[in-house]
């Protein structure tokens, strides 16, 4: 939990990395995700960079891939997942990888060409199959209208120019089946009503050699006479895309071009079905190492990517880079740059140095799958600044109990704590799959939140007594009623608790007692209770975030911010808000039904108790009067103070309280400009380019081939580039005006803040009786006002109903509006107390999270 309570120690690094092991090293550095890199070369056009022409080679080995899984997912072929991941080609494999790519891109584009002419042959002599067999009917009608003979028949429009003056030529072919009325409309104006058209529908759909898209398309032929007009009706077929087909016109040459075609057909189809297994038999040999292709050729492209951020030294003999590590992380960085320069068997060791550097590091706080879910919410809010204290840490406790305090019901916390757990049992098998959608993404990556929800939402439910809007009886009721089973009965159990009448003086023992579900004065009781325990919470918690704050001044050093913001801050809720909470236990304490008569004040009023319900006082009054100045008011013999004294510690209080104003408002501008006026700034010296643990770093024991004057000038532009610079003096009137905004935010939220905590007892009564109203109007109405068959049918029937209410509505619904408020003051009323967020997310290089954000976006 180190981790989660601060961000981690962060150093930024130079990496010395030999040419020859480049490629090795940040192959290394990426199977272990430790480092971010920076990139030095901004001011160089991206494609100027030395690494650009490798960068491009992958984009095409990512283009061939695309290609080649768009050909895989055409045929619906599986791609199988891989078991592990493999690791980046070294750079003698890349060659053979590119190759090997090409080759069976150009094998698969040769199949698909090959694939489309034989569909295209297959899709023309379909095409005149059909026609020959539809046309027949037409050319049988047309011989008996002319009287013509089995061998005198129709001229076809091939020969119609050789024609006999008053017979017929025809133009036949296939058209698709939604341009038929278009394409009838036009041969009509053109024809001036000249040409007689049939038609026929092809019951089956052709399929789009290219696209693979079905279509129905209709045999047409189309009569007419004369030269001219066969001109005309060609160019309107062409303006129509219709397919023109050769047809005879003699029924015997008909049979031989038909039996033919289908002899081709055949032949045809089983050319079709041996080039579609061949094609097949590839796709599926192709699909297995689909995946490790696309993981190799991203590593790869991930890796020249960043070695472009590298700059080449003087020499052209080392490359720098510069990263950002995690100070534990450190030995995990040197044994992959050792790691790399032996892979590629350099004789001469790539080396990391420390330095020293004023700029803000990146923020890393190390979690895992537990600890994931809140620290999202955390950084959904902002990333902390380094260093900062982390309200994630806290956020694990008290997230799912604010929750819960709203979403107090034991029925519907088992709904969700299992929903939560199914989700924690099955997240292998649940992260294994792919294209899930984005809501449940949602829940899934919050699994630990939902499951800590429905578990601390049971326990409240418990205190509250509330089941599906229902008591348990577990141990006895502590009240009574003075009354017959009869009576009570014809009251329908709308009776008056009252705390001397009714009580037995002794507590239940968990929780609620049951007997308040059949009460009259249940929502008076319930709304008391809640609505102060909303304000014990919201104030306690409120006092724990202003206390967090002084981990961060401990931290950095800050000391007189301890006295001139912490304390003052501090004693501000104490005054007020804390004393509130005070006087609230006080009348709990004091006061007590016991001391009343059984219809309320007993005899005269000067005989009543003090220490009775009669006398309570009102914890808001004497809050409001505390704020005005004004005196308080009592009832006819009870006592205006809670304790003697009450009226001299609340003004002192309120004195007190305005006394912190001034002291938040001035106190730090003013200590902050007198020391400055008695500082002394020394003069800047320029550090030695030192390594933090081994002392001056001696390049020439480590790159042998540079020169004595290189080494020099390579140690000069480390340091000089990350010299620690005087940081900039801020103006001191802005840390008055920061000073004054924070002041007046932190009063006035003061107030806010403690009345936006009473969304915990709005809440939790709104659920409360959404529940008990769902409850009374499906079943105590309807369900269980009917006996026998009917009465069983119905509350089958309106279970169903109810629990399918029951889960979008007080589940799904309520439980999202409990989060979201809940997420709300922690955001706002807890964090704000300590948290800045100003902060920078570290993003290491990772092979891993480069994968998955390719996965995402695919």
């Amino acid at each position: 939990m180190g981790a989660m309570f601060r961000s981690e120690e962060m150093v930024l690094a130079q990496l010395f990395v030999q040419p020859e092991a480049s490629y090795y090293a940040i192959s290394e550095l990426g199977e272990a995700g430790c480092v971010q890199f920076r990139d030095l070369n901004e001011s160089v056009n991206a494609f100027q960079r030395k690494f650009v022409n490798e960068v491009r080679r992958c984009d095409e080995m990512e283009r061939k891939l695309r290609y080649i899984e768009a050909e895989v997912r055409k045929d619906d072929v599986a791609i199988p997942d891989v078991s592990e991941l493999p690791k980046a080609p070294n750079p003698r494999e890349i060659i053979d990888l590119e190759a090997h790519l090409e080759k069976t891109e150009g094998d698969i584009k040769e199949l698909s060409e090959s694939a489309v002419n034989l569909k295209s042959n297959y899709l023309e002599l379909t095409e005149l199959r059909h026609v020959l067999e539809k046309t027949q009917a037409f050319f049988n009608e047309q011989d008996e209208a002319n009287g013509m003979s089995e061998h005198k028949t129709l001229i076809p429009a091939e020969e119609h120019n050789a024609s006999i003056r008053g017979r017929l030529g025809f133009v036949a072919g296939v058209i698709n089946r939604e341009r038929v009325p278009a394409f009838e409309r036009m041969l009509w104006r053109i024809s001036r009503g000249n040409v007689f058209l049939r038609q026929a529908e092809i019951e089956k759909p052709m399929e789009d050699p290219a696209t693979g898209i079905e279509y129905h398309k209709t045999v047409f032929a189309a009569f007419f006479q004369g030269e001219q007009l066969k001109t005309r009706i060609k160019k309107v077929c062409a303006g129509f895309h219709a397919s023109l087909y050769p047809c005879p016109s003699t029924l015997s040459e008909r049979n031989d071009m038909l039996r033919g075609v289908r002899t081709r057909l055949e032949d045809l189809n089983l050319v079709l079905n041996q080039t579609r297994d061949h094609r097949q038999r590839v796709l599926v040999s192709v699909a297995k190492e689909l995946q490790n292709w696309s993981i190799m050729v991203s590593k790869m492209k991930a890796i020249y990517h960043t070695l472009n951020f590298f700059n080449m030294d003087v020499t052209k003999k080392c490359l720098i880079g510069e990263c950002w590590v995690p100070s534990n992380d450190i030995p995990a960085v040197q044994k992959a740059l050792a790691d790399g320069s032996s892979a590629c068997g350099s004789s001469i060791p790539s080396f990391l140095n420390v330095i020293n550097t004023n700029e803000d590091p990146p923020t890393f706080n190390r979690t895992n799958k537990f600890t994931r879910g809140f620290q999202n919410l955390i950084d959904s809010y902002g990333v902390a600044s380094y260093r900062e204290a982390n309200p994630a840490l806290y956020t694990i406790i008290t997230f799912p109990f604010l929750f819960a305090v709203m979403f107090g019901d034991c029925g519907h916390a088992v709904i969700m704590f299992l929903f939560g757990l199914w989700l924690v049992l099955s997240e292998k098998k649940i992260a294994a799959q792919k294209n899930k959608s984005e809501i449940f993404n949602i829940f899934f990556s919050g699994r630990y939140i939902i499951l800590l929800m429905g578990l601390f939402s049971f326990y409240t439910g418990l205190m509250y007594n509330d089941v599906f809007s229902k008591s348990m009886n577990i141990f006895g009721s502590k009240w009574f009623v003075n009354m017959t089973e009869k009576e009570l009965h014809d009251l329908e159990g709308d009776v008056e608790f009252l705390p001397r009448k009714n009580f037995a003086n002794v507590p239940y023992w968990v929780g609620l007692d049951p007997v308040w579900q059949t009460a009259k004065n249940k929502i008076i009781f319930l709304n008391s209770l809640k609505m102060k325990m909303s304000i014990i919470l919201g104030v306690a918690h409120m006092i724990f975030g202003v206390v967090c704050s002084t981990f961060n001044f401990i931290h950095f050093k800050k000391y007189y911010s301890l006295v001139l913001e912490f304390l003052p801050q501090l004693l501000l809720l104490i005054f007020l808000f804390l004393y509130m909470v005070v006087m609230m236990f006080m009348k709990w304490i004091m006061y007590s039904g016991e001391y009343d008569g059984y219809d309320g004040p007993a005899g005269p009023i000067e005989d009543v108790n003090k220490h009775g319900s009669y006398c309570a006082p009102s914890v808001l009054i004497y809050f409001i009067n505390m704020m005005l100045m004004s005196s308080s008011t009592a009832n006819k013999g009870c006592d205006v103070f809670m304790y003697p004294g009450q009226d001299l510690v609340q003004k002192v209080f309120v004195f007190g309280a305005l006394i912190c104003i001034p002291v938040m408002l001035l106190g730090k501008p003013l200590y902050i400009m007198y020391t400055r006026k008695n500082k002394k700034h020394d003069v800047y010296q320029p550090e030695t380019f030192k390594n933090k643990t081994n002392g001056d770093v001696n390049l020439g024991m480590e790159l042998d081939d540079i020169s004595e004057a290189n080494r020099q000038e390579l140690a000069e532009a480390a340091a000089s580039a990350h010299r620690e610079k005087e940081e900039e003096e801020e103006p001191m009137s802005e840390i008055f005006i920061h000073a004054a905004i924070h002041t007046i935010e932190y009063t006035l939220s003061t107030i806010s803040h403690t009345a936006s905590y009473l969304r915990l007892w709005a809440l939790s009564l709104a659920h409360a009786q959404l529940s008990e109203v769902l409850w009374s109007m499906l079943f105590a109405k309807l369900a269980l006002k009917h006996e026998g068959y009917i009465g069983v049918a119905m509350i089958f029937l309106i279970f169903a109903a109810w629990a399918a209410f029951t889960i979008a509505i007080l589940v799904l619904m309520e439980g999202l509006s409990a989060f979201l408020h809940t997420l709300r003051l922690h955001w706002v009323e807890f964090m704000s107390k300590f948290y800045a967020g100003v902060g920078y997310i570290f993003q290491p290089f990772s092979f891993k999270r480069i994968l998955e954000e390719e996965e995402e976006e695919a």
